[in-house]
């Protein structure tokens, strides 16, 4: 099958030049991501950079005590691997699938041959790392300022905008970790968000019903980083365009 006849989920594979797509597929290793799975470990060199397909993954912040606290987020929207386009081979955080999926990976020393080979390759992932870090200042900003109701509608949404449909696999204790706040001030954001009909919230998940006013609800925490990579990368679209192509994977 040629390059251009292979369909990916990834935005970012899916806006690859043809000549780029062509020669990094002879690459791409197809990835099973259960959940949990550690894609990149904390102050470890990095061996695989990851294209998301499906799933959503967390980059964490391990706190003394044990603790971890979410500061981003990514799925189809992006990579793992990008400190490698930094000239860097380590991160200090850790990288999980917090939802199951599955993506396509490539080795640390292709991922940056690809980086220098093609300069339209090296300047997309750059724009995309740029985006990335907007998404983190953002989620900074939000946790010291926005009130826990808030942060939670923007996560909400940043999950809604990785995946299809609206319904999202999510536990209390999860959110909880995840927001960095406890899980009865969790709780009482669910139902703030719950009673104005916003979400509905079942065992390990919660539906959005009301996506605009969701998007209310999130208020300046939501918006910012989403515009920035719709501006540097292009529209992430929340239904891809074509179906997956499972004879690849």
């Amino acid at each position: 099958m040629s390059a251009a006849n292979v369909t990916y989920k990834n935005n970012l594979l899916s806006i690859l030049a043809e000549a780029d797509a062509a020669w990094l597929r002879e690459y791409l290793e197809p990835v099973e991501l259960p959940l949990g799975t550690v894609i990149t470990e904390p102050d470890q060199s990095i061996t695989h950079a990851y294209f998301i397909e499906e799933g959503l993954c967390s980059v964490v912040s391990r706190q003394i005590g044990g603790g971890r606290v979410e500061i981003g987020l990514f799925g189809r929207d992006g990579v793992s691997g990008t400190a490698l386009l930094l000239g860097a081979d380590r991160i200090p955080h850790e990288i999980f699938m917090q939802v199951a999926g599955r993506g396509h990976r490539v080795s640390a020393a292709v991922f940056q041959r690809a980086a220098e080979r093609s300069r339209d390759f090296r300047d997309l992932l750059l724009r995309y790392t740029q985006t990335f870090l907007i998404q983190t200042a953002q989620t900074a900003l939000a946790n010291a300022a926005a009130p826990a109701e808030e942060r939670l509608a923007r996560w909400l949404l940043m999950y809604h905008d990785r995946q299809d449909g609206d319904d999202l696999s999510v536990t209390h204790d999860f959110l909880s970790m995840m927001l960095g706040v406890r899980r009865p001030t969790v709780t009482v954001a669910i139902h703030v968000l719950e009673g104005a009909g916003l979400i509905r919230a079942r065992r390990g998940r919660v539906t959005v019903l009301e996506r605009r006013r969701l998007e209310e609800a999130a208020g300046e925490s939501y918006g910012t980083a989403e515009a920035e990579y719709e501006r540097l990368v292009g529209p992430l679209r929340r239904c891809p365009p074509a179906p997956y192509d499972s004879t690849f994977a």
